[in-house]
């Protein structure tokens, strides 16, 4: 079967399965199928019967990203069929939305309480809303703070123990700005976020120089050094990874970098 085809197929069941009624629809006396009708559909997301028509048809019609947005909300698709639904219109996922929550699926805590390695899951805007026991001792407690002092991006930036070495510092700052960037791209909600730089931006010179320029990552990763009392350095790699049922949301995971690490690693863990 054909992308169109599936396509096809998909918004007629989707259609079929609404009560018009529930939709706000007036009661029609007769009705050769259950569900919506082209026509309503059409009606319900803004676009002219025809257009819609050719569209569940199958022809190779285009629709943009608000007229399938609207097309979402007309069938009342669940986050997963919207997505499949871009995915069959326009080769690609949809905008990324806001999290509908700042907490995460019960089954990707358990699996971070479950590693022998710190991890947490930062927002598009570096928002920590989860992390395991491991962040805790190594890191800090995020528990202590308070939701609005637990964004990522401002304690690198703004807290003094990140500044002791200028040039280590800058580096840092540069880094994490080229992903701040890229976030910033994919932001659902552009008004927050220009606040969040209008204020780091007032509060450090050296990050507004490093947004200024023109470097970007969409994936960063980098080494961190943490220091235990009673136990010594231990060096991490991190990376961040997608969660796939919050794709506006990243899983970091800190694994050590070499068999001392490893090894100081496990005395925690026990």
């Amino acid at each position: 079967m054909g992308r169109r085809e599936e396509l096809s197929r998909f918004l007629k069941t989707a259609r079929g399965r609404i009560d018009p009624e529930e939709a706000g629809l007036p009661r029609r006396e007769r009705r050769r199928a259950k569900g919506l009708s082209r026509d309503e559909v059409a009606l319900l997301s803004g676009m002219s019967i025809t257009w819609y028509t050719w569209f569940e048809q199958g022809r190779d019609v285009q629709l943009s990203a608000p007229t399938l947005e609207r097309l979402s909300t007309a069938l009342r698709l669940p986050p997963r069929e919207r997505e499949f639904l871009f995915s069959l219109a326009q080769h690609r996922p949809p905008p990324l939305t806001d999290p509908t929550s700042e907490s995460i699926p019960p089954s990707v805590q358990h699996m971070m309480d479950s590693l022998s390695i710190p991890a947490l899951v930062l927002t598009q805007q570096w928002t920590v809303i989860a992390w395991n026991r491991l962040v805790s001792v190594l890191f800090r407690d995020y528990a202590d703070l308070p939701s609005e002092e637990r964004n990522l991006f401002r304690i690198l930036l703004l807290n003094d123990m990140y500044r002791r070495d200028p040039e280590e510092y800058r580096e840092m700052v540069q880094r994490i700005t080229a992903r701040l960037k890229w976030d910033y791209s994919q932001a659902a909600r552009m008004d927050s976020f220009d606040r969040f730089i209008e204020d780091m931006m007032s509060r450090s010179d050296t990050f507004r120089e490093c947004w200024e320029t023109s470097e970007i990552a969409a994936h960063l990763e980098g080494i961190h050094t943490a220091s235990v009392p009673g136990v010594g350095d231990i060096t991490f790699r991190h990376t961040s990874y997608s969660i796939e049922q919050e794709p506006g949301l990243r899983l970091v995971l800190f694994a050590p970098m070499d068999a001392r690490s490893t090894e100081r690693l496990h005395l925690l863990d026990d």
